[in-house]
């Protein structure tokens, strides 16, 4: 076949593909594009199991709105875990473990959630912006930049902030149930909330995706080993006792409300139908994590005032 043969036969694949729109357009496939447009496709391939929903955001974004709500969590959460290791004179990096919140100096943190401050709502969310340790915070912020940024440029940012947040939380409300002894910091159930979602995601679509069984090994590698540390922070005697709950809490309501956000830009009819359904479970188990919250509070001040009142009776009782 001669060159100009070919180059008319190449020409016709791609015009079969929309790649270009006539041979005087063919020398746009053979120009390298840009550093920011293979990033956009890299970032398409990774996150995206549809081709045509790949070409269409390649070609399409324009970064205008930035990503910010990543960048703007992950500056706080930085900002104040520097504050507070400042501020003991433990920021130390070959340490690995700096109890910002939980040392009796700090321990009455208004961000922290703390069993006996469950009144004080803002405690159910605010608690992420507290780390206990190196560790605890780089794993966070590694998933948050590496998944979570691609994540957002993709899907936008209100769509990432409502799983964030979502997996947050579940975090302490599955706390307040499951393990309602101890004290909650870290941005666990934001992160494995975007983790588990992606999971997912690569778990249906992953004959699609370029090493999906790969990927999906060195995810659940990862994530096994911080929940294993967790599981052991939680029970050792020489750590103070944090519950781990936030991340099983956070990664169900990834598999609930971040599968079906993030799965694609245009879902068909049965896909909004599983995602109202998922929707309605999230729903229905945070309506009953507040209503046992409120009911398990009222019987707890109920039960104190009682002691109160057995105390002072029997004291009367002796005249002191």
């Amino acid at each position: 076949m001669s060159g100009k043969r070919t180059r008319s036969f190449k020409c016709a694949v791609h015009h079969r593909d929309r790649e270009v729109c006539s041979e005087n357009d063919f020398h746009l496939i053979l120009e390298e594009p840009p550093l920011f447009q293979r990033m956009l496709q890299v970032i398409a391939l990774e996150l995206l199991p549809d081709k045509r929903d790949r070409k269409y955001y390649a070609d399409r974004y324009t970064c205008c709105p930035p990503p910010w709500f990543i960048v703007f969590i992950t500056v706080i959460e930085l900002s104040l875990f520097a504050f507070h290791a400042i501020s003991m004179r433990k920021a130390d990096l070959l340490d690995g473990s700096i109890p910002i919140c939980l040392s009796t100096s700090t321990s009455y943190s208004l961000l922290i959630y703390r069993p006996d401050k469950r009144y004080e709502l803002w405690r159910f969310v605010t608690y992420m912006f507290l780390h206990d340790g190196w560790c605890h915070l780089g794993f966070n912020l590694l998933i948050q930049l590496l998944l979570g940024l691609p994540l957002e440029m993709v899907h936008g940012s209100a769509r990432l902030a409502s799983i964030y947040f979502s997996g947050v939380l579940a975090g302490s409300l599955g706390t307040s149930i499951i393990d309602p002894e101890v004290c909650l910091v870290g941005a666990s159930g934001g992160a494995y909330a975007l983790l588990a979602a992606h999971l997912a995601n690569v778990m249906i679509n992953y004959h699609q995706m370029r090493y999906g069984v790969l990927r999906l090994a060195v995810i659940l590698f990862f994530a096994s080993c911080d929940v294993g540390l967790a599981v052991y922070t939680r029970y050792a005697e020489d750590y103070p006792a944090v519950s781990f709950i936030a991340h099983l809490s956070g990664a169900v309501s990834g598999l609930t409300i971040g599968l079906l956000v993030l799965k694609n830009f245009e879902q068909k009819l049965h896909e909004q139908l599983l995602w109202w359904i998922a929707l309605g479970i999230y729903t229905a188990c945070i309506i009953f994590a507040i209503i046992f919250n409120v009911i398990n509070s009222a019987v707890m001040q109920s039960l104190k005032v009682e002691q109160i009142y057995v105390t002072e009776t029997f004291y009367n009782g002796f005249q002191v």
